[in-house]
């Protein structure tokens, strides 16, 4: 069933710059990235080395980016690298990156290399926004060229570490204002009609379609099923509009969408996706299913490499 009609914008007409100055001006902030993400990571300092790798400068004000790197580094074992907050307004992505980081990183100490970065999209946590204040979606900029600061801060980082990622996990969540605000507005930006989509009632994996690793999937979904529960397929056996290709997973081809998830050329890759909206789980449930898919993800790659 198609949406009401955006209230920025003509229907039918992609936006130009008066447009998105409309939809800045529309935003407000509703959270601080400071009390609530950055000093959570300073206070990491002794577990971590502290890397800033970009400096975002925006009107509502300058946001350090920072990330996580194992202080103990070898460069013989296998690496992670764990990201959140892609899309600022998934919580749970945010938090369950820190949670893990602080309360679980040490179990992997001599056994991975970790990288975090647990926001990637500061002003879209503290504005609880999906794209930059360029209106752009920093979870499709990830590629050569790209005009999201908050994706090119990230690839330069790895870029200029220049190790090679065994394993990566994007946290993420799928929620009730995908419908209700976010996919109208790319809609509106567009000049695009929209549908809405079912939205999943539980927690999913997205793969990589051409570096799917279904067997790696299987043992993060186990890992979080005894938190949350897993989204059922709709009748169409899909989530999101897209096929399923085992219970709680699609695939996606993350490189030619830009997506966070193909950043690097891991072999085992997988976006997570928690339902907040769900009235069978809680805001903690929701942290504590990221942080489970996380150690789900490593333990089997370390029984891989056992």
């Amino acid at each position: 069933m198609s949406s009401n009609p955006y209230p920025i914008g003509t229907p039918g007409q992609p936006w130009g710059a008066s447009e998105k100055s409309a939809w800045l001006a529309s935003q407000r902030i509703q959270r601080s990235y400071a009390d609530e993400v950055e000093r959570h990571i300073l206070a990491l300092q002794d577990t971590f080395n502290l890397e800033q790798y970009g400096q975002l400068v925006y009107s509502d004000g300058d946001y350090a980016l920072w990330g996580l790197r194992s202080k103990n580094w070898q460069p013989e074992l296998p690496t992670a690298l764990v990201t959140g907050g892609v899309h600022g307004y998934e919580t749970s992505g945010v938090q369950g990156a820190l949670r893990f980081a602080q309360r679980h990183a040490a179990d992997y100490l001599g056994k991975v290399n970790l990288l975090i970065a647990p926001c990637i999209s500061p002003w879209g946590y503290e504005t609880i926004n999906r794209w930059n204040p360029d209106a752009i979606d920093p979870n499709r900029s990830f590629y050569v060229g790209s005009k999201a600061g908050e994706s090119v801060a990230l690839m330069h980082w790895l870029r200029k570490m220049d190790v090679a990622v065994t394993m990566h996990i994007d946290l993420h969540e799928t929620t009730d204002t995908d419908n209700s605000e976010f996919r109208p507005a790319l809609a509106a930006r567009d000049g695009k009609t929209h549908d809405n989509w079912n939205i999943p009632d539980g927690f999913y994996l997205v793969g990589d379609t051409f570096s799917p690793m279904p067997q790696f999937q299987r043992a993060v979904l186990d890992a979080v099923q005894d938190v949350t529960h897993i989204a059922e397929a709709d009748e169409n056996n899909q989530l999101i509009g897209s096929p399923l290709v085992q219970f709680g997973v699609v695939n996606y081809d993350t490189k030619k969408l830009g997506l966070c998830a193909g950043v690097t050329d891991a072999l085992y890759v997988t976006t997570t996706e928690v339902y907040p909206d769900s009235p069978k789980a809680t805001p903690e449930q929701c942290i504590q299913a990221q942080v489970a898919a996380i150690r789900g993800a490593l333990g089997y790659v370390l029984k891989l490499k056992a």
